[in-house]
């Protein structure tokens, strides 16, 4: 708690990974309240590498209103319905709290000002609103001094964004789709944490940072609407998925993991190609990354990588940290040693390599200048922990907003 001229302003910072899923989400039973009609599961990436940041605070010196703003731009909270959904939960948390014990200081009732900075960019296929909306509840609940566990606050962040339930948690992680019509059982689980299979890393090459064509929520609905195949996706495909992943993390599998890997990514995007008119996230660039992860496995004569695509063009490539050179060695040799990224986070294993891990002349000739032209930069990942409180406030002790 920090004070102004008047009042106290209340604050609590968080930041929050992103997640990127093996078994998609895609698809929702109930609007509203974000029921997938699928479960879904992911693997947390590193905060060293993608994060959110976001402050909450409250004071009785702030307008009415709540207010967000997200990378310095001043964000439309009261047209929001999944963003007031998630706050209108959390306050009647506090508010029980407070009901229950007077001494407390009334902050449900005090006006909210939540800032928020992302170190990638938004509505691009990185899964920005998991990580956004993960760290909003978070930080809330932190303020609120709340005593739900991750699991019970991922039924909150899933109506804010369906996937940022599975961002509250790290390592590897499962959202069940559930049954009941309130959504109660519609929530987030560890399947294992990051400590358990943390050899895992992930290259993303980063193929469009524009804001995507066909945002999640409305292409989803258009494919439930209008795919024939996406039933069957979803009652039959998935949930045999869904076993064969988990045993195969905790097997710690990589060639199982990133067969069912490629494999879900392949029918997720068949049902947006398969829906009218067809959604069309992957681009020449994409399927060029499809043709080297497979390459690659091939050339070795084991499977080394995995690629999957959300929805968006950016490829995410799934591989262990002993074979960095060979994965990650090959993508820099193509790409050149210039291509932003390189030098970043988790730069340790292929720092030093100059040699493709894998002779290019293995590779698919075709692919090869439009993954050089076609990719800005590269991220270089690994599996990661969830939300962790820290104390780079974006608001001030005054409760001014600090924009970086």
């Amino acid at each position: 708690m920090a004070s102004s001229s008047s009042q106290p302003v209340y604050r609590a910072t968080t930041t929050a990974p992103v997640n990127i899923a093996v078994i998609k989400y895609w698809g929702k039973r109930d609007v509203t309240l974000n029921l997938p009609t699928n479960s879904s599961l992911s693997v947390t990436l590193s905060q060293r590498s993608l994060r959110t940041l976001t402050t909450a605070s409250c004071s009785a010196n702030y307008p009415t209103a709540d207010t967000l703003s997200l990378n310095g731009k001043p964000q439309d909270i009261q047209s929001s319905k999944r963003t007031l959904a998630c706050l209108s939960n959390l306050r009647a948390l506090r508010q029980a709290i407070e009901d229950a014990d007077s001494s407390l200081s009334k902050l449900s009732a005090l006006p909210l000002r939540i800032v928020s900075e992302n170190n990638f960019p938004t509505a691009a296929g990185l899964a920005s609103s998991a990580a956004g909306f993960a760290a909003l509840v978070r930080a809330v609940a932190n303020l609120y001094q709340l005593p739900q566990s991750p699991r019970d606050l991922s039924r909150i962040a899933r109506q804010g964004s369906g996937s940022a339930c599975r961002s509250l948690m790290g390592g590897y992680v499962a959202w069940r789709t559930g049954e009941l019509a309130d959504g109660s059982d519609s929530l987030a689980e560890e399947v294992a944490p990051a400590s358990h299979w943390p050899e895992m890393r992930a290259l993303v090459l980063v193929v469009s940072a524009e804001k995507k064509d066909v945002p999640s929520t409305e292409g989803m609905q258009t494919t439930v609407e209008t795919s024939s195949l996406f039933a069957t996706r979803a009652q039959a495909v998935v949930p045999e998925r869904m076993t064969a992943i988990e045993e195969a993390i905790q097997n710690r599998d990589f060639p199982r993991f990133a067969e069912i890997t490629m494999r879900d990514s392949n029918t997720f995007h068949a049902t947006c190609l398969d829906s009218w008119p067809p959604i069309f996230y992957m681009n020449d660039v994409s399927r060029a990354a499809v043709r080297l992860v497979h390459d690659i496995n091939r050339a070795v004569g084991r499977t080394v990588c995995a690629y999957t695509f959300d929805a968006g063009p950016n490829a995410v490539i799934y591989y262990e940290e002993k074979d960095s050179a060979l994965v990650a060695g090959t993508v820099k040799a193509i790409l050149g040693a210039d291509t932003e990224g390189w030098d970043g986070p988790f730069n340790e294993s292929v720092a030093n390599v100059t040699a493709p891990g894998v002779a290019l002349d293995q590779v698919d000739s075709r692919i090869l200048n439009v993954l050089k032209d076609g990719v800005s930069r590269v991220i270089l990942t690994g599996v990661g922990e969830g939300p962790i409180s820290v104390k780079e406030h974006l608001v001030t002790e005054t409760g001014e907003a600090i924009i970086h």
